[in-house]
């Protein structure tokens, strides 16, 4: 049986066009000067069987993700939902935010995370006890670099935490002091023909450890943020570098496209999580066409991997 992954949303936070940026992409493609895709708020969503599926991080945008893709909607019953749990990367706001969105549930949600991201839905940002009120939640407790574990509910599908390099939100009290489990990758694997996916849309560092992981996958779905370290601070955007942020920008000595080079030629090279100011989302763009000389691929919406 083949499992199958849907990109939901391939954009960064704010989604493109961001609701309130005028930078020159935002602007270009709302004046429609510029050969680009309208994206949301970065989310996947994965299955065995085609109905049931494992939602990895609650974008904002999820209603809109929900009704872009029927599939996640099998109408079996008078009320129903194709999202059998869901999974968090990580505890950002752009990540959890659409949790709230599957209040009206009529059982409680499983709910898959690393015990600090779910340290922080306790505390600092609270959507678990919020969620208490309506339909509740199932917590499930992620053991980052814990090896290959079940998804409860979707016996086709078996995961592996990997704790990353990166930072957690900034409304979290360990900001600047992160803990290993605060952010992860994931490989996703089909049990029955061990093919593997690694997604990580928030990734600071590639070691050489998870490098030679990375290498044993069929596709990579990794961080595509930024293209330069300054690229926020040089439209005036923000006065943080890409690595403050907990992103490793594409270009410049170590940055992504080096990284990725380094993956056997088999392995299909996709960026996803993609900010509004990235020069990759303009299709004609001397960025976009370096990429392609490299192999790597740019997510959009409605993107779909079969292994």
């Amino acid at each position: 049986m083949h499992m199958q992954l849907r990109v939901l949303g391939s954009s960064a936070g704010g989604g493109f066009p961001q609701w309130n940026c005028n930078c020159p992409n935002c602007d270009g493609l709302r004046r429609g000067v510029m050969t680009a895709r309208p994206r949301t708020q970065s989310s996947i969503a994965v299955t065995h069987n085609g109905q049931d599926w494992l939602l990895v991080n609650a974008s904002p945008d999820l209603l809109a993700q929900i009704r872009a893709n029927p599939e996640l909607q099998p109408a079996r019953t008078m009320r129903d939902s194709g999202i059998a749990a869901v999974l968090l990367m990580d505890a950002q706001i752009d990540h959890v935010a659409g949790l709230l969105m599957l209040r009206e549930r009529s059982s409680p949600l499983p709910l898959l995370a690393t015990p600090e991201v779910l340290s922080d839905l306790d505390s600092s940002l609270p959507i678990a006890g919020l969620l208490s009120h309506y339909c509740g939640v199932v917590t499930l407790p992620l053991q980052a670099d814990g090896g290959l574990q079940p998804v409860p509910g979707l016996p086709g599908l078996a995961v592996r935490p990997i704790p990353l390099s990166s930072k957690p939100p900034p409304y979290s009290r360990y900001r600047e002091n992160p803990r290993p489990g605060d952010n992860i990758g994931l490989f996703i694997v089909n049990p029955r023909s061990g093919a593997r996916v690694f997604y990580a849309p928030g990734l600071g560092e590639i070691t050489p450890a998870l490098l030679e992981l990375m290498s044993q996958c069929q596709a990579v779905l990794v961080d595509g943020t930024f293209w330069s370290a300054d690229e926020m601070r040089e439209l005036g955007l923000s006065s943080k570098r890409a690595a403050d942020m907990g992103h490793l920008p594409q270009s410049g000595p170590g940055g992504m496209i080096e990284q990725l080079d380094r993956l056997p030629p088999q392995v299909r090279k996709i960026l996803i999580h993609i900010n509004n100011t990235n020069p990759i989302l303009d299709e004609e763009s001397p960025h976009r066409a370096q990429l392609e000389m490299h192999g790597i691929e740019v997510a959009w919406d409605g993107m779909d991997l079969v292994f």
